[in-house]
């Protein structure tokens, strides 16, 4: 996913490969770039540890270098393999806003979007980070969209729309129980009108027709039928609702 910029590391390489650990390299005569391959070999060694320690070093030691957007990137990168996914959003937040002009900014993007999806909790939690993270993958979407991974984001936004129609659907279903009928239909609603792709928008519709009848708004009721039957034909509450229609449709 990521092309590493054009730097001498397979000459540096050459210079501390018979190194066999952090401890036994003595970084203060490494320069810019030899510090860099060092902290990304610790890095390709999955020595996580030793690798963040590294990339914070060279990101505070050489700001104006030409591999501070590369540690940046990294120090990342390390956090994100750590599973610490709120520092790894920091950091990748702040390379998207401090160096905008890095080839890193892409990539960064789609991580900071999917270090908030990894956070994502199951639907019965508080979905904080779920609209976070659709919310930074529709940025990545927007302003790179002829980026490869578009389509991956695409797939966890819808994901994660289906999450959060589940969590409000499930909140409407417990205060239609709790006979907070106006609470309910808040809810109802804003399954069926912001999350109308997901399968618990035609469910929203049904039961909101259902405890619309029940509270003796057949009116009301009779217009989401007509909406009810024209969006979702082959939904198997349709002979159901096309039977309430025939018998409280006329003169509503």
């Amino acid at each position: 996913m990521v092309k590493m910029k054009s730097i001498p590391y397979l000459l540096v390489f050459f210079t501390i490969v018979f190194t066999a650990c952090s401890s036994s390299v003595d970084t203060t005569q490494l320069n810019a770039e030899e510090h860099f391959q060092y902290a990304f070999d610790l890095f390709s060694e999955e020595d996580y540890e030793d690798a963040l320690k590294e990339f914070q070093n060279i990101v505070l030691q050489y700001p104006g270098s030409t591999v501070n957007d590369d540690a940046q990137y990294f120090l990342s990168q390390t956090y994100f393999k750590r599973e610490e996914f709120l520092l790894a959003a920091y950091e990748y937040s702040k390379l998207i806003r401090d160096i905008p002009g890095s080839p890193f900014v892409a990539d960064a993007q789609y991580m900071l979007a999917e270090s908030y999806y990894q956070l994502s909790p199951s639907f019965q939690l508080d979905q904080a980070y779920t609209r976070k993270a659709k919310e930074e993958f529709q940025a990545f979407i927007d302003y790179f969209p002829a980026n490869p991974l578009v389509d991956a984001a695409e797939k966890k936004i819808d994901e994660m729309n289906e999450k959060l129609a589940r969590k409000e659907y499930n909140n409407a279903v417990i205060y239609e129980k709790m006979e907070y009928n106006k609470a309910a239909l808040d809810y109802y609603n804003s399954v069926f009108e912001i999350y109308h792709d997901t399968p618990y928008a035609p469910m929203a519709l049904y039961r909101k027709i259902k405890l619309l009848i029940s509270t003796d708004k057949k009116p009301e009721a009779v217009s989401n039928m007509r909406i009810f039957l024209e969006r979702y034909p082959d939904s198997g509450e349709r002979e159901e609702i096309v039977k309430l229609y025939s018998e409280i449709g006329e003169g509503n």
